[in-house]
């Protein structure tokens, strides 16, 4: 119990105030990951031709929970489409511009920890695969507190945006922006360089616990599917899990890369069997035609003879 102790010669003491630490205030982060262009192809189709089946996997920094959108097989240029929501309700102390995080340091911890740390969204671009572990792509880490601002157009997104890269690049914070859209470049560091290997069209927003209850909005396309409301998305007839679309996979791989080869061989195949059936019925064949001399030959000497 403290007490504080004031001298007459000031006079009574001012009026209480509340000295408690300060209640931090509850945000939701809503990101729509939109598409992805010119993500760099991580494997080989059979045919030779390069691919990736993309997906986008995102979090809060310090938070275990990870959202990641469904896949885009077979991309063949590097576009994915995906029309996917994501949703982190997070705590921020707006005064230190931190995030709150309430944890147990162990499983048999009896009380939570409470930690205080930048608030920074991480999204990751994978190559996924089925018969081995994902290909890492590429990713990018927004600090919420102080992000760059997103290119309009995929052809002008670029590393420089980065301030880790860029040269006098404009940060803004998204608690005051409260609502962003564009296209952000994510990259690759494991080489030692920092290599772009995809653009990221995203919205953010940002709003308290109140509106988002007010607006509510569900996780990837599920209900309640509103602000904004998500179609599935128009992916081009080649994406497609191969093993599981036989036809798919004659029409658009086979079909598509062999064709000439194909043709050529059933031609080849038909010619075949042709000749070996004219082989195969040969002498009878002869033996007509002879017949057919010797009746021609009787019946020009029975008018001869005539």
């Amino acid at each position: 119990m403290w007490v504080d102790i004031f001298p007459t010669s000031l006079g009574p003491p001012g009026p209480p105030f509340i000295i408690a630490a300060r209640k931090p205030s509850q945000y939701v982060l809503r990101c729509v990951i939109w598409n992805t262009k010119d993500v760099i192809l991580e494997e080989e189709a059979i045919t030779g031709e390069k691919m990736s089946d993309i997906y986008v996997q995102g979090w809060m920094s310090g938070v275990d929970e990870k959202q990641k959108t469904d896949i885009h097989y077979r991309s063949l240029d590097g576009e994915g489409n995906f029309n996917w929501r994501f949703v982190f309700p997070f705590e921020y102390q707006l005064a230190e511009q931190t995030m709150i995080i309430k944890k147990k340091e162990h499983f048999w911890s009896l009380d939570e920890t409470e930690l205080r740390t930048t608030p920074k969204f991480i999204i990751q671009i994978w190559d996924n695969d089925k018969f081995s572990r994902d290909d890492f792509i590429g990713h990018l880490e927004l600090n919420l507190n102080a992000m760059p601002l997103p290119a309009r157009f995929s052809k002008t997104c670029k590393l420089t945006m980065l301030p880790e890269v860029g040269d006098n690049v404009k940060l803004v914070s998204l608690f005051e922006m409260k609502h962003m859209k564009g296209f952000w470049p994510c990259y690759s560091d494991t080489s030692g360089k920092r290599v772009l290997t995809g653009k990221l069209e995203m919205e953010l927003e940002l709003v308290s616990l109140a509106e988002s209850e007010e607006r509510p909005a569900g996780l990837g396309r599920d209900d309640p599917n509103m602000y904004p409301k998500l179609e599935p998305p128009k992916r081009p007839a080649t994406s497609f899990l191969w093993f599981t679309s036989p036809w798919k996979t004659l029409k658009f791989i086979i079909w598509r890369n062999y064709r000439c080869l194909i043709i050529t061989t059933l031609l080849v195949l038909l010619l075949l069997l042709l000749l070996g059936l004219f082989i195969y019925s040969f002498p009878e064949n002869v033996t007509l035609l002879l017949m057919l001399i010797m009746i021609i030959i009787v019946n020009a000497l029975k008018k001869m003879l005539k």
